[in-house]
């Protein structure tokens, strides 16, 4: 692949809400290095924002909502095997709730075999993933609301439906999380519908892959003390896993799903 088209598929993910250089590498199959210095070159002739790690539309900062099929398509055998890890939580009869996102997207494909589950999510995607559940008895509930670029159904609506609900098991996606800002999101109306998500559940569980750590987007919606479980991948770093075991939270670590990452390395070998 020659540079200049190498160049226009990094813009045109960046200008589709924002990259980052760890998908970049993974999409491409180039190094670290060569994504920077195409970052680089892009950002001086003024195509693109460099940020650290990766880099976002001009005149974008943290209230970029990157849309979910560009994020459907970066870590996706990371995302595989955390949603596998995750659908280990569940169990027959219990109620859970799934946010919106790419990688809780993965987990309720893993869920469509398990009986006896009573579904609660903002995602028209994932709630049509599971519309087959009813012949295993399986209910699904669907918040109303106004849909995000990232496929959240957000907002006062979404916040009202669930009130009184009671979950007892949340699987959260997230835009970004830090120790000091704690999970967060760009989009100001899903950070008050996932807060409402937290306050139904008995226990929240995060899935969220490596690249998430040290993203910051514009609403903080929860700290990670609230978190009961992260489950991540094998490439966040061990200091990071061990600063956020110390804040209480269990850390399981998934790895990738092994026959997405065989055709990711057969299309980047061919």
């Amino acid at each position: 692949m020659l540079a200049d088209q190498r160049r226009d598929i990094i813009l045109g993910h960046v200008q589709a809400g924002g990259a980052r250089v760890s998908q970049l590498v993974e999409l491409l199959g180039v190094s670290d290095m060569t994504i920077r210095r195409d970052i680089e070159f892009l950002a001086a002739r003024g195509l693109v924002h460099k940020v650290h790690g990766g880099a976002l539309p001009t005149g974008a900062m943290s209230a970029v909502e990157p849309g979910f099929v560009v994020k459907s398509q970066m870590s996706v055998a990371e995302k595989r095997g955390i949603a596998r890890n995750a659908a280990g939580l569940v169990r027959p009869g219990q109620a859970i709730g799934i946010s919106a996102g790419t990688t809780t997207f993965q987990l309720a494909r893993e869920l469509r075999s398990v009986p006896d589950l009573t579904i609660v999510t903002n995602s028209m995607l994932i709630a049509q993933t599971l519309q087959d559940g009813a012949e295993i008895g399986q209910t699904v509930v669907l918040t109303g609301g106004t849909r995000t670029p990232s496929d959240a159904l957000v907002g006062p609506v979404a916040v009202e439906s669930l009130r009184g609900l009671h979950v007892d098991l949340l699987f959260l996606g997230v835009h970004g999380m830090s120790l000091r800002a704690g999970l967060t999101t760009p989009n100001l109306e899903e950070a008050a519908t996932n807060r409402a998500l937290i306050a139904a559940a008995g226990r929240t569980v995060v899935t969220a892959d490596h690249s998430k750590w040290g993203v910051v987007g514009l609403a903080s919606f929860g700290r990670l003390e609230q978190v009961a479980t992260l489950v991540t991948d094998s490439h966040l770093r061990a200091d990071v896993i061990e600063r956020v075991r110390a804040v209480g939270c269990e850390v399981l670590v998934a790895h990738p799903d092994p026959v997405t990452a065989d055709l990711r390395d057969d299309s980047e070998g061919a």
